[in-house]
């Protein structure tokens, strides 16, 4: 299906939120994440479905100073 992911369509295979992040390559990562401007915590990514045309943002913390 196709979705925004930051902004550019991206085609997925994944189902679920928690699915996408693991095929975008942040499976492991420590990210915040919004789903249709909503944010999603990191419990209830496994049980938020995707449908096409849904909007994520994927925002991972930046060090320095």
């Amino acid at each position: 299906m196709k979705i925004m992911v930051n902004g550019a369509p991206t085609e997925l295979r994944a189902d679920t939120l928690a699915a996408a992040l693991d095929e975008l390559g942040y499976g492991g990562a420590r990210v915040a994440t919004a789903l249709n401007e909503s944010f999603v915590p990191a419990a209830a990514r496994a049980d938020r479905p995707l449908a096409p045309g849904d909007r994520l943002e994927i925002l991972a913390p930046k060090q320095g100073g």
